[in-house]
């Protein structure tokens, strides 16, 4: 009997092995597929403003009749010439021959465009669809700087490469560090930071290394649904992916290693302690892991296809880390064991002197700020409530609406030069005027609304060489509308030119419906009003499916209302403190739009993770212990994981700063911000304060709220 128990028991041995190795060769198997799959993700992205608009909206359906009366698909970049003396009709003709030369242009280039006061020249250059905007505009960019310094300019020339071009040019240059310098960052903030919680070698390794195996799944599953034109995806979208699924697949597997030590520390072997382990994190990774995705997939109820592309691109990140949490992790954890800690073994907790104290032995400062807390539970949460609804005052101060596009990347570059350029010497909506689509029978009305619309500088119908209606030039007709362009007075990308469009639209709409305005200005403006039409569909939507996880998860009413109510006011506080450094530290210009629908997404989302977490515990201990002594054993020993986990992740979404794209360090601050203040505060003190006063009717109406277990 005792040969056959042990046949057996070495059999069990002998599969788990061979189970956990099977395991680590197929997520490695992954790992060389993905690895490669990051250099081609590029290949895949759309920089098209006007393709994350919804179809309906009218700069959407203008760009239709653009592609109509154009017999190409150009990009149009635009260079400014600026001297410091007046510029001869030669060398600009010399100049344009350059420009032409260069097999760069779709068509002719139209120039040069002389200023008034004769010291700067323009060029319209309809760059080649064929070619990448990217290199295309770095090579006008060297022909112009050879021109600015070869004479073909008198006096001291500059020469800018600006427009939507120049514009897509500098933010693609931009988002070139997400590939690189963003995940190096993000794993070095992260390997020194499991360093200083484990002070272990193997550990850190074990769970990069896990962390890394579900981005490379990640970025496959993403690179393919994009490849297939299931979704969009653009820069911000991949850099976003990347940093979330390093932050939440690590956040899952501190948790499921805190419980692996636990078990190690009593004294279980290997397989136990990993089986110890996964039983006792699965239900809490994956009802977190199930809360973020749910709140992610809420976002393809955005009507911008950039926000509803983001969804199932973050989503298919959260899912990756959940299964390399739960079968890498584990399998890498046996093979190690206890070696896995070297060379800190985890000990058993010392012996406690009281009841009180056993709750939180061997938990050192989170079993005391635990004991503090239940000690003083009334005076903590009406204190860091009071706190909290102070810093939500600043979200008044937010400005979320819009930024111009010559500001989307941070610092001077050169299409922002050129766009001030163009301002100094022309009038400033010069190079990217808006173009109205009016039926040919209402041509001569609409043309008259446009030109007396305030902020328009000056507007002409298109002929069929491409420039105003003359005698010997007629008006081009595509289909029975024709063609208007209008020049604004102030910047394209500015909040006066989007008002511009604004008004221009009710102008030409009162002489017919149908009648379109479009460009870049529209787009901007399209844009802005689509995302805040987002923020107020979607934000309930998040709210109600969390809620409802959160119900089922915990079988309670009040504890999950209590988990969102606080939650929300967290991403509140992020917010409005946000508002202030954004404001008066930094000096920037605004925000986009989608930032407080991003930063709510994630900050409620994740947010709850670690409430779910803490929660979880919770009700475990509750059952054992009755519910003020579960609570305080719950809050000592998740302390330590949770606020790790949150340090964690908001180190990670910190090294979104490493962009120098605004979007990213907005989000990337609000989040970082958010994640800490959640960690440290609202679940170490708001969340177990009001539980404690709210005693067992946290738990209602589930048999935990009538003292059952």
């Amino acid at each position: 009997m005792a040969d056959h128990v042990k046949k057996k028991g070495t059999k069990g041995a002998i599969l788990r092995a061979v189970g956990a190795v099977l395991l680590i060769v197929a997520w490695l198997g992954v790992m060389g597929v993905g690895g490669p799959t990051f250099g081609k993700i590029g290949d895949v992205q759309t920089t098209d403003q006007t393709t994350f608009l919804p179809s309906s909206a009218e700069a959407t359906r203008a760009v239709e009749w653009q592609n109509k009366f154009s017999d190409t698909e150009s990009i149009p970049a635009i260079i400014i010439v600026e001297s410091d003396q007046e510029l001869s009709k030669d060398s600009g003709a010399a100049f344009l021959k350059k420009i032409q030369d260069t097999g760069l242009v779709e068509g002719k280039a139209v120039g040069p465009i002389p200023s008034e006061d004769g010291k700067a020249f323009e060029y319209i250059v309809p760059l080649s669809a064929a070619e990448e905007t990217k290199e295309a505009v770095a090579q006008l960019r060297e022909l112009s700087s050879t021109a600015s310094g070869d004479g073909t300019f008198a006096g001291t020339a500059a020469i800018h490469v600006t427009g939507a071009a120049g514009f897509t040019g500098d933010l693609v240059t931009a988002f070139g560090g997400i590939d690189g310098t963003l995940l190096i960052v993000a794993l070095l903030a992260v390997l020194v930071i499991l360093l200083i919680v484990y002070r272990s070698v193997l550990l850190p390794i074990t769970v990069l290394l896990t962390s890394m195996a579900a981005l490379c799944a990640a970025i496959v599953a993403v690179y393919l649904m994009a490849k297939n034109g299931i979704i969009d995806i653009d820069g911000q979208s991949q850099g976003i992916l990347s940093i979330l699924v390093i932050g939440a697949a690590t956040d899952y597997s501190l948790l499921l290693v805190a419980r692996f030590r636990e078990a190690i520390a009593e004294g279980e072997d290997r397989w136990a302690a990993v089986k110890h382990a996964w039983l006792r994190s699965v239900e809490p990774i994956l009802a977190s892991g199930g809360t973020v995705v749910v709140g992610l997939l809420c976002l393809m109820f955005s009507d911008l296809n950039s926000n509803k592309a983001l969804g199932p691109i973050a989503a298919s990140g959260i899912v990756f880390s959940v299964i390399a949490a739960l079968t890498l992790l584990p399998a890498l954890l046996w093979l190690f064991g206890r070696a896995a800690f070297w060379p800190f073994m985890p000990k058993p907790a010392p012996t406690a002197s009281s009841a009180e104290q056993e709750l939180v032995a061997g938990h050192g400062l989170w079993g005391r700020l635990a004991l503090w807390v239940r000690r003083h539970h009334r005076v903590v949460w009406v204190a860091t409530a009071l706190v909290l609804l102070v810093g939500c005052a600043g979200v008044f101060q937010l400005k979320a609406s819009g930024v111009p596009e010559s500001e989307l990347v941070l610092g001077q570059t050169d299409s922002k030069a050129g766009n001030e350029a163009i301002a100094r010497h022309f009038d400033a909506g010069a190079g990217s005027p808006a173009q109205v689509y009016a039926l040919e029978a209402d041509q001569a009305q609409v043309l008259k609304a446009t030109e007396s619309t305030d902020g328009v500088a000056s507007a002409y119908i298109v002929g069929q060489n491409g420039g105003p209606v003359t005698p010997k030039n007629a008006a081009k007709v595509v289909e029975g509308r024709v063609q208007i362009s209008a020049t604004l007075s102030d910047s394209a990308d500015s909040e006066a030119a989007l008002g511009t469009i604004a008004t221009l639209r009710t102008a030409v709409h009162d002489v017919d419906s149908e009648t379109l305005v479009g460009g870049s200005s529209a787009t901007a403006l399209d844009k802005q009003t689509t995302a805040q039409h987002d923020v107020q569909k979607i934000i309930p939507i998040v709210l109600v499916a969390i809620l409802i996880i959160l119900m089922l998860l915990l079988r309670s009413v009040v504890a999950p209302l209590v988990l969102i109510v606080t939650t929300v006011l967290s991403y509140g506080t992020a917010m409005g403190v946000s508002a202030w450094i954004f404001n008066g530290v930094f000096n920037f210009p605004g925000a986009d739009p989608a930032v407080p629908l991003f930063g709510f997404t994630f900050l409620v989302a994740l947010g709850v993770d670690y409430n779910i977490f803490l929660m979880s515990r919770v009700r475990e201990e509750v059952k054992k212990r009755g519910a003020q002594d579960g609570l305080t054993r719950g809050l000592a020993v998740t302390g330590g994981v949770i606020t790790s986990a949150g340090v964690v992740l908001a180190a990670t979404f910190a090294a979104l700063g490493v962009v120098p794209i605004m979007f990213m360090v907005q989000l990337g601050f609000i989040v970082a911000f958010g994640v800490l203040l959640d960690t440290l505060v609202v679940r170490t003190l708001l969340v177990p304060a009001l539980g404690h006063t709210l005693g067992r009717a946290m738990w209602w109406p589930s048999k935990l709220a009538r003292g059952e277990k």
